[in-house]
């Protein structure tokens, strides 16, 4: 029997696939989990409302993405202050957290710290490179510099 599943089912498929089962598999295990519903015509028609849905959702997500990636490469360069000792080495580093936050507060966006990548650990004063990488196409650099506070 045609099955529509709801959720991720090991060695069956992914949630919204089609897939074949067993009538016993479906009624005894599938069924009264939530994990899977009978293929009609209506379930059917409704899946495709949803992944069409969806699909807008991503489209829109991916578009704001490019956007935000834009707007951070015209930024350019970004200024952190750090407090240095001798020869500019920092007490500390610069982390992906310090300079998400000075991004946020530039752009008035949410940034995720995660997201960002720098050339090399920043332990001292100086001009640095970063990237930030919302997708798979979205990326943006641009430089971090480092000056005594």
């Amino acid at each position: 029997m045609k099955v529509i599943l709801r959720d991720n089912v090991v060695k069956l498929g992914k949630a919204g696939d089609v897939v074949e089962a067993a009538p016993g598999y479906f009624r005894n295990f599938l069924e009264p989990r939530k994990l899977a519903v009978i293929a009609t015509t209506g379930t059917l028609k409704k899946r495709e409302e949803e992944l069409d849905i969806l699909r807008k959702k991503a489209e829109k997500l991916h578009q704001a993405n490019i956007a935000l990636c834009e707007k951070i490469t015209a930024l350019g360069q970004i200024k952190i202050l750090a407090k240095a000792g001798e020869e500019g080495k920092l007490y500390g580093k610069v982390t992906t957290k310090e300079i998400a936050e000075v991004l946020e507060k530039e752009l008035k966006e949410e940034i995720d710290k995660r997201l960002l990548k720098t050339s090399q650990e920043i332990t001292h004063l100086g001009t640095f490179t970063a990237t930030i990488k919302l997708a798979a196409d979205a990326h943006a650099d641009f430089s971090v510099v480092v000056v005594e506070e």
